[in-house]
């Protein structure tokens, strides 16, 4: 069974940055505590100003991505899905200006991070149990800044199209298609996600496909063919032009790069 872990964006992302600019999803629940500098992040297709004492809680399978840029800095708790700690089953977005709570949160992350360098007997449960002072604050904290604003009809559709997305990417399906599914037009659609992520819906679905292609090449061996497939592209060759015009790459040159990059150390 998974335990919670804690880690810095850079561990997170594997020193990799495009894991987390472009658009794609955890299987894990995430409390990202941004300490330093500033950034932007895209959740559910809603764009987002994140600093310094801001507390992004991004829930499994939910499609985000995070630019902190070269000077930002955070620490990310992952809470394994299906377990015992409650985690907000909506994201969650909380600028944290109480110094007791910033202090209280931040305690609680170098308290997990101790018990990971240490790796002592129990770990596993010592850090699950972190995890949920973690839950405690972070639920205390929606309490003392709750969301007050209605979605509009345009967050609410980009949101379903993002939903869309997430599950349906490795269909192959373009975006027209999705906009027929949500009673719309590819134009309005497009308009709207341009509006509120500064993406496309195009590039949107663009980003999710290319973050798990390239997951896929630098993570293992398997056939570029075979990702291609499972992709829902329709043939090797169409999936070697599409790495190639999104990197400048070919699907081999990634996967060798990848190969000789020094690794980043992660959590336990």
């Amino acid at each position: 069974m998974p335990h919670a872990r804690v880690m810095t964006v850079v561990q997170w992302v594997q020193g990799a940055d495009w894991r987390a600019t472009l658009q794609h999803s955890c299987p894990h629940h995430a409390l990202v505590w941004i300490t330093r500098g500033q950034g932007i992040a895209v959740v559910e297709g809603v764009r987002r100003g994140v600093g310094v004492h801001n507390a992004l809680a991004i829930p499994a399978g939910t499609m985000f991505s995070l630019d902190l840029g070269k000077s930002g800095f955070g620490l990310v708790c992952e809470v394994p899905s299906g377990g015992t700690t409650p985690m907000p089953d909506i994201p969650q977005h909380l600028r944290i200006r109480d110094v007791a709570s910033q202090n209280e949160l931040t305690a609680i992350f170098e308290a997990m991070q101790r018990e990971q360098s240490n790796t002592r007997t129990y770990m596993d449960e010592a850090l699950n149990a972190e995890a949920n002072l973690v839950s405690v604050w972070l639920r205390r904290a929606m309490i003392d800044h709750p969301e007050t604003a209605r979605p509009t009809a345009g967050e609410r559709l980009v949101r379903a199209y993002a939903a869309l997305i997430e599950r349906d990417f490795q269909s192959g399906r373009s975006m027209a298609v999705y906009a027929r599914a949500l009673g719309v037009t590819p134009t309005h659609l497009t308009r709207v996600c341009k509006q509120l992520s500064g993406l496309t819906a195009a590039d949107m679905l663009t980003e999710r496909s290319l973050h798990a292609a390239r997951d896929l090449l630098e993570a293992n061996e398997i056939p570029v063919g075979q990702i291609a497939a499972s992709l829902g592209f329709g043939s090797a060759a169409y999936f070697s032009r599409f790495i190639l015009h999104h990197t400048g790459q070919s699907p081999s040159s990634l996967r060798g790069k990848a190969t000789a990059r020094p690794p980043i150390a992660r959590a336990v």
